[in-house]
């Protein structure tokens, strides 16, 4: 029977800061609209550095760094993944159409894709929004997407917590753009 050791963290050959910053992103950025929990925020950042992300929006009433509760699940990714506090989700998005980004509102809605159906195109950006943990995505921002994205989901549960749909939404489109 094989037996597999785990790989310390010294084996893992990750990058430091400066490569981090050098190194080409993904063409994604994530946008947080109105997000309450400091953790969900910092979770969100561990998973854009873990993926490339190129950028991070916090919107409205989003926390920023540095702050402990961030800290506590980002582990440092707050100094490697560029961010930047907006206060208007809604003109931020308008702004990132303008300059040819396409907005995903990733929100349960009418004609939305499902996550596994939808297939991005290698030669565009896209922005990834993330709704607050009671009310989703603003209807104003869902309504000016370009797509609305659906992680299917099979159980008795309406939605997952923001951090996990981040991860998931961040690793499926990762898998079809790199």
């Amino acid at each position: 029977m094989k037996h597999n050791r785990k790989l310390k963290n010294s084996e893992l050959e990750r990058l430091d800061i400066d490569a981090f910053k050098k190194a080409d992103k993904t063409p994604l950025i994530v946008i947080l609209d109105n997000i309450r929990s400091l953790n969900n925020v910092g979770a969100v950042f561990r998973s854009a550095d873990a993926f490339l992300i190129e950028k991070i929006y916090l919107c409205g009433i989003t926390a920023t760094p540095p702050h402990k509760d961030i800290q506590k699940t980002a582990l440092g990714a707050t100094e490697t993944v560029d961010w930047k506090h907006v206060d208007d989700t809604l003109a931020l998005v308008e702004k990132l159409k303008a300059d040819n980004v396409q907005i995903l509102a990733i929100e349960q809605a009418e004609n939305a894709v499902f996550l596994n159906k939808f297939l991005p195109e290698k030669e565009k950006k896209y922005a990834v929004v993330f709704g607050n943990e009671v009310k989703g995505v603003q209807q104003s921002v869902v309504t000016a997407s370009t797509h609305t994205i659906e992680i299917p989901q099979f159980g008795t549960k309406h939605s997952l917590n923001i951090s996990v749909s981040c991860g998931v939404v961040l690793w499926d489109l990762f898998c079809k753009l790199v």
